[in-house]
């Protein structure tokens, strides 16, 4: 009999509530474990799980700052309207939720029978529950099929997702680090890694879709070495074995000289390549036009560094790859993201002990929420016609087939030429006016500030609430409401948990409750049936046939790790072995992707921007000398979030610009001056960093910054333009199947402020 987890007991005054992290604050989808001490109501005391058999009672700074978070005095715990005109102006009111809820459905239903459901669009960011959330808000609650991650190129996690479903049929390929065994790395079954090839990824800081970072720490203990490939050296990178400091956007260009000489020099699993692999010998032609001696010149790395990392590689069994956001914000991403998977492939390191796992693909009923759109026409929520408006399903389908989502880049084009019209907006923990994940947010605040009708559910007063709503629902934190978490949203979910309530406070509701209760107003034949969060969660949720409470009681549900799936018929619905492909193999050679009218084999594409691209105008080369990058994490914030948190913020109190003592030296900046970053773009304003650990030539900018100490007022909106890189990162400049874009590889010049303050 399993033993039971005690999510709640009892020590003397105190309330031990026993539970797993998902953002607010924070990361997601980790599912870090804490135990929340609470007295009179309310948390007195943060600590880690350490039975949680991930995290083992470490916790990150965020989450340690959990009760400044809840408490603070700026945090929006009620309900709040404003008149129309007033929007941009800190003029709110408190109301209650029926008369919030009576706004927000007399102005929906009366937007659907004028203009339709598609002039209804909800925009989702991190989620407060899940990330799932904000799709069915539009799909299942509005009938609207136009549910927006108001990022270019949509260029987060999906494209990996979306490229490893074409390549391989689904699942997400991930670094093995014993989770999903009880005994972790004692397990008979595993070993460690002997190579991470860690490729534009630092995970201690943000754990990203759920991969734990400091668990690379404990590999390397067990003797597993790093290579990381960035053109920055961040902490782990000064504890790897390599450093491939590359120039931005290059990536592809690394990738294919690896396979060059993986494939001539006849250092590829064979096996694996003749049983499980479609379209090798055109694969290899295609490789053989990119030896590391072309690569070395365009990715500045020595061809002997590209030669020995791909070697190491190959031939290290077994080897595992960490893949960020290098990958998906980059044009020439799906094919850094091909080249990647089939590195993996042809090495024998997919699905391997000590290589990646692999998820199984999600299918049919295995989580049927994840099938929103035919939830939605079952329901008689979502209507097929209404579906076929989605924005720019049909101008790429490459990216719609997969996602459920409409097209960020066709979305803001459509809104700012006046062919879509937008007339109700919804900010479901999405803050595009301040440049969250937003490139250009200045250009959404434009697109949408005549908004017919809009509403921001947060946490906190931000600048895209302050600018654009006019309601505004208080979101509860995970120690606020009963959940689930996760890890890689279930593509390669290492286990999964429930998020336990400890607390009330105000009047916040979170993302399911809020949902249900919007749903019954807009669609009652089919929300009735959902008669609280904990019931959603059972009949939709967590796994079928469980209660909530049994859900709790288990802990972390960790199913154990199964290798090697494509050749047990796993990686099928019709259990055939192979994978969930056309060919049923792993597709060197896609054959998907022509029908989206990409080339079916990867290839490399210089940087729209860059000072190598010969179609580019030579005087914006000549203005803006330096390569820019972004989106680096810190320890201390999760995009735009947390600036508000003392403690946090004393430890990183403003934007800082990465820039190398050479090119420091040349401009007269010295380390924290203030300096003016501009392109054609944009202009914004940071403190300078003068560190070796960034290549010359290349500056590094912080992302998504504000300052809630500022005027809320517009047209200041909390300072959101004053500090924020993302005016400078265009939208628009993304590859033929619909991801990527510029925010690792762009241009800029940079110049001495001599302003104190602004």
């Amino acid at each position: 009999m399993a033993e039971v987890f005690e999510w709640k007991t009892e020590r003397d005054d105190e309330t031990i509530i026993r539970t797993h992290a998902w953002s607010p604050p924070g990361c997601h989808p980790v599912g870090c474990g804490l135990q929340l001490h609470v007295k009179d109501g309310k948390i007195v005391k943060v600590e880690g799980e350490p039975s949680h058999p991930i995290t083992r009672g470490a916790l990150c700074p965020r989450c340690l700052a959990l009760k400044e978070f809840i408490y603070h005095p700026d945090r929006v715990i009620y309900p709040q309207k404003r008149a129309r005109e007033d929007r941009g102006l800190d003029k709110w009111e408190r109301i209650t939720w029926d008369e919030a809820y009576d706004i927000i459905e007399t102005n929906a239903k009366r937007i659907i029978a004028e203009y339709g459901e598609e002039a209804i669009m909800v925009f989702g960011g991190t989620g407060r529950q899940a990330n799932t959330y904000y799709p069915l808000m539009a799909f299942m609650v509005f009938g609207s099929p136009n549910a927006c991650y108001a990022q270019s190129g949509w260029s987060c996690y999906g494209p990996r997702a979306t490229i490893t479903a074409h390549l391989m049929g689904g699942g997400y390929p991930e670094i093995d680090n014993a989770c999903r065994y009880a005994d972790r790395y004692d397990h008979p079954g595993w070993e460690a890694p002997k190579y991470i090839l860690m490729w534009g990824k630092e995970p201690l800081k943000s754990n990203p879709d759920g991969f734990w970072g400091h668990s690379v720490i404990d590999l390397m203990r067990r003797g597993t070495k790093l290579i990381c490939v960035d053109p920055r050296i961040h902490w782990l990178a000064s504890r790897a074995e390599q450093v491939v400091q590359l120039r931005p956007g290059t990536d592809t260009a690394l990738a294919l000289a690896m396979l060059n000489h993986i494939v001539e020099n006849d250092l590829y699993d064979h096996d694996f390549v003749d049983r499980w692999c479609y379209g090798f010998d055109e694969f290899a032609e295609r490789v053989r036009q990119y030896p590391p001696s072309w690569a070395a010149s365009i990715c500045g790395v020595s061809e002997e560094q590209i030669i020995d990392v791909a070697t190491k590689f190959a031939t290290e069994k077994h080897s595992a790859l960490g893949w960020g956001l290098a990958v998906d914000q980059n044009p020439n991403g799906v094919q850094l993201a091909q080249s990647l998977l089939s590195l993996l492939a042809i090495t024998g390191n997919l699905d391997e002990p000590g290589g990646c796992t692999l998820g199984t693909p999600i299918a049919g009923d295995d989580d049927p929420a994840r099938d929103m759109a035919n939830w939605g026409f079952e329901a008689g929520v979502l209507k097929p016609e209404v579906w076929e408006k989605r924005l720019g399903a049909k101008e790429y389908p490459g990216f719609s087939t997969i996602m459920n989502q409409c097209h960020p880049d066709f979305t803001l084009n459509a809104m700012q030429t006046g062919e879509y019209k937008c007339r109700m907006a919804y900010f479901h923990s999405s803050n595009v006016v301040s440049g969250a994940i937003a490139a250009q947010p200045d250009k959404w605040y434009e697109a949408l500030k005549d908004v017919d009708f809009a509403v921001a559910q947060e946490t906190f007063m931000n600048p895209t609430a302050m600018a654009l709503a006019d309601v505004f629902l208080p979101l509860t934190t995970f120690a606020e409401h009963n959940g689930h978490v996760q890890p890689h949203y279930g593509l390669n979910a290492a286990f999964e948990a429930a998020i336990n309530k400890a607390i009330t406070v105000g009047e916040c509701k979170c993302d399911i409750e809020i949902m249900i209760d919007l749903g019954k107003r807009m669609h009652p034949d089919f929300w009735n049936q959902f008669e609280s969060v904990e019931d959603y969660l059972e009949k939709r949720v967590i796994p079928k046939g469980m209660t909530f409470d049994d859900f709790r009681n288990a802990g972390v549900i960790q199913p154990e790790e199964v290798y090697r799936k494509y050749e047990k018929g796993m990686l099928r619905p019709d259990g055939q072995v192979g994978f969930l492909t056309r060919t049923g193999r792993f597709e060197l050679y896609s054959t998907a992707f022509p029908l989206f009218g990409e080339d079916p084999l990867p290839y490399y594409m210089e940087p729209p921007f860059s000072p190598y691209n010969e179609e580019l105008d030579p005087t914006i080369k000549e203005e803006y000398p330096l390569i820019l990058t972004t989106g680096a994490r810190t320890y201390v914030s999760f995009h735009s979030e947390h600036r508000q948190i003392e403690s946090l913020r004393d430890m990183v109190p403003d934007p800082l610009l990465d820039i190398h003592p050479t090119d420091a030296a040349k401009l007269g900046i010295k380390d924290g001056d203030w300096v003016m970053i501009e392109n054609q773009f944009g202009k914004c304003r940071q403190r300078a960093n003068v560190t070796p650990t960034i290549l010359p030539g290349v500056v590094h900018a912080m992302h998504a910054w504000w300052y809630p100490e500022k005027d809320p007022n517009a047209p200041s909106l909390f300072g959101a333009y004053e500090s924020n890189v993302n005016t400078l990162l265009p939208n628009g400049y993304i590859g033929k199947i619909g991801f990527g874009d510029t925010f690792k590889a762009n241009l800029c010049k940079v110049t001495k402020d001599e302003r104190m303050e602004v």
